[in-house]
């Protein structure tokens, strides 16, 4: 791993060890000397290295790992089920009946799922910002420092033929360039039924005790071919114990440990609102639309635990931001460092008063953030349909720039990825995007009743009549079509009469003002502004040792322990939460329910309760430091080798979005030892798990399946379907 010497490094070097097992640790700046002392662990360059090369970013938002030399990759089963759905065609549901394919040749392609590997990390900081001059405005500034990422990530992406990402650290203090490898033939190999993967449903997301199967496989290929990888984790026979140090190799997506005030306020009091409101109309809107049919149910099956975890999870967090306490604590940090800058008068002179540009920055966004988020982000507009057209629109207006130019989406480095999407084959459902669309149409009225762009959008009709139009007389379904308006550029979407092509053209003069504007006058401040936030607490406070999170690799530790319940989850105040729950606990707690939906087991588990090892633990707490994106990401030991893997965290851990603190705030993994058994002992996927142990994989035909076992026999035809909001 190359290891660049940063122009912060001697103010890092400040930095003091993070209360507890907090932290969310870059891999080229490890906790090294905390976990010497503190556990006496070794933490070397080989194992990072390693642990790293078998680390897995799912572009879907979710994290994953390599457990075999055949290209084996183990995730969450929330993770994997957009694949899972769209693979769910003529007539099969692998979501409700599971999926194993006995041989290779069974493996069923992904149509649009894309695995990233971090193969280096380089720190780009000075070139970055060797781009913004002195008396440039902060805009001009803003838009010269994002010119100089893409121009570095398209140099890095043709000399390398890696995919290359610059990454905003610190809010704005670093810059470092992150190359992957990229994998796009992503094979399906086994999944449990959802029943297994999501016992207990909504009502225990986010709670401890659970009992979840919340596992998958699938298998990266290159040329057809499995591929042979040099860097896989170790399966672990033996799991864990109450005490033991763990590791979690993952991508967290998002923490805003490091915001000041106005943006945690802005957060609580307009952002989380907003999402909230419109979170819980979907959630109504689409239980109501599955309970119609079967097949409503299966379409919208993604979407629906999608906001509901979602739902749950932004509650999570915005309780961290109404609580007066946490809230108090954050506003005497804040004022602390504000009073030293202020009474110093060189300090003074240096950096000005940051935090009231963000303040400013912050006034501005909640003006613009109704049209910023129903025009420009499409919250108005939503459905993979309406995504299409906007894609196809803005490609053919920002291709033709030059690279630094761009909108950073229409990068060149960026762009394989976004064909990828754009011209998938998954299925796409016409009276799904007609009821997101009508619905988001008549939020968008209802948040904005007074502005002309969405009356003249409407044109006289309702937005239901609307949606039915446009999704009725569209004809991006087709990939043919897509890629005909892709590749004709500007003349062929200018000759489009596509009716949500135009729709498109019709909203984006605004949508790009309000771009720009959020550009200019938000993310540049912030950027400027919060970069010199963090300077001034390197060195001053010597307490920021890890940046927030930004859904690349971090490295997290903690402790196998369990806790006593506070009165928030779902147990009763007091009770004490031993660090493991059983197979046997799943049955238990199935009966304690009535065996009624949710808490009703696979039908596979109760034909091999019997044959069970009803001790086997199945799921385990720990106090390693996560948050969405988390999912999926390898839980290891002190060997590297992975004893389970990170699929939720209690409802005591939501607000570690803002503050960490590990006295009742637990991760919960899905435990290795669980996971062989129910492999072996109830899907008899035994070359599965003898794979995992490393044995040389076989082809069992005779296997006894729990799981439906049919291919579908390669991608169906179709369009894009929805990504699930990231979560846990």
């Amino acid at each position: 791993m190359k290891r660049p010497i940063l122009i912060l490094c001697a103010l890092l070097s400040l930095a003091g060890i993070a209360a507890a097992d907090e932290g969310m640790w870059l891999f080229n700046f490890p906790p090294t000397a905390q976990l010497k002392s503190k556990y006496g662990f070794d933490l070397t360059d080989a194992w990072l290295q390693h642990t790293q090369l078998s680390s897995v970013r799912f572009n879907n938002g979710g994290s994953g790992s390599f457990v075999s030399a055949d290209g084996l990759t183990f995730t969450n089963h929330h993770v994997g089920a957009e694949c899972i759905q769209q693979l769910s065609t003529g007539g099969k549901d692998y979501l409700k009946a599971g999926f194993y394919a006995k041989t290779q040749a069974e493996e069923a392609k992904c149509p649009d799922l894309e695995l990233n590997v971090l193969e280096e990390i380089e720190d780009v900081t000075a070139k970055v910002n060797a781009t913004a001059k002195p008396g440039m405005s902060v805009a001009d500034q803003g838009q010269a420092q994002r010119a100089a990422m893409s121009n570095i990530e398209q140099q890095c992406a043709t000399e390398t033929k890696l995919r290359c990402d610059v990454i905003t650290l610190y809010s704005g203090a670093m810059y470092h360039l992150y190359k992957y490898k990229k994998y796009t033939d992503v094979r399906l190999v086994f999944a449990p039924e959802f029943d297994a993967a999501f016992f207990g449903g909504d009502p225990d997301n986010f709670e401890y005790p659970r009992y979840d199967l919340d596992i998958c496989f699938f298998r990266v290929y290159e040329n057809d071919k499995p591929v042979h990888l040099d860097n896989h984790l170790n399966w672990s026979a033996a799991g864990v114990k109450d005490g033991d140090l763990i590791f979690v190799s993952g991508n967290p997506g998002s923490t805003g440990r490091l915001n000041t005030m106005a943006q945690l306020e802005f957060l609580r009091d307009v952002g989380y609102p907003l999402i909230l409101d419109s979170f819980a109309r979907r959630d109504a809107l689409l239980k109501k639309f599955s309970a119609e049919s079967q097949e409503n149910d299966k379409i919208a099956h993604e979407d629906l635990f999608g906001i509901e975890n979602s739902l749950k999870a932004i509650r999570g967090y915005n309780s961290g931001l109404i609580d007066k306490s946490l809230m108090a604590k954050k506003s005497a940090e804040e004022t602390k460092m504000r009073d030293a800058i202020a009474s110093d008068p060189t300090k003074k002179a240096e950096f000005g008063d940051p935090w009231a540009e963000i303040a400013t920055a912050m006034a501005t966004e909640k003006q613009i953030y109704l049209p910023l988020n129903y025009v420009e982000r499409r919250g108005g507009f939503r459905g993979d349909l309406a995504g299409f057209a906007r894609i196809l629109v803005r490609a053919a207006e920002e291709r033709p720039k030059p690279n630094g130019d761009r909108l950073r989406e229409y990068r060149d480095s960026a762009l394989s990825s976004l064909e990828q999407d754009l011209f998938s084959t998954a299925p796409i459902y016409k009276s799904l995007e007609r009821l997101l669309l009508a619905d988001s149409l008549t939020e968008m009225k209802e948040k904005m009743p007074d502005n002309p762009l969405v009356n003249n959008v409407l044109n006289g009709k309702t937005p239901a009549e609307l949606a039915q139009y446009l999704i009725d007389n569209t004809r991006l379904e087709d990939v043919a079509v897509r890629k005909q308006l892709y590749e004709g550029g500007k003349a062929a979407i200018d000759a489009s009469a596509d009716p949500l092509i135009k729709v498109m053209l019709e909203i984006e003069p605004d949508a790009r003002a309000v771009r720009k504007q959020y550009d200019d006058e938000i993310d540049a401040v912030v950027r400027r502004d919060g970069g010199a936030i963090a300077k001034i607490r390197f060195a001053t406070e010597g307490t920021a040792s890890y940046p927030d999170a930004t859904f690349t690799l971090r490295l997290s530790y903690g402790v196998v322990r369990g806790y006593t319940e506070n009165g928030e989850g779902t147990m009763p105040k007091g009770t004490k939460l031993p660090y493991f729950t059983t197979i046997g606990g799943a049955f238990e707690h199935a009966a304690q329910h009535g065996d009624k939906d949710p808490y009703q087991l696979a039908e596979s588990w109760t034909k091999a309760k019997s044959k069970l090892k009803l001790n086997t633990p199945l799921n385990v707490v720990e106090t390693a430091d996560i948050i969405g994106g988390n999912s999926g990401s390898p839980v290891l030991n002190r060997a590297g080798e992975l004893v389970g893997i990170i699929f939720d965290g209690d409802i005591q851990s939501l607000p570690w979005n803002f503050v960490y603190d590990d006295s009742i705030g637990r991760s919960i993994q899905v435990d290795s030892r669980g996971i062989l058994e129910a492999l072996r002992d109830i899907y008899g996927a035994n070359s599965l798990a003898d794979e995992l142990m490393g044995k040389a994989q076989q082809s069992q035909p005779s296997e006894r399946s729990g799981v439906d076992d049919g291919s579908p026999g390669g991608s169906p035809d179709g369009s894009k379907i929805r990504k699930s909001p990231p979560a846990y």
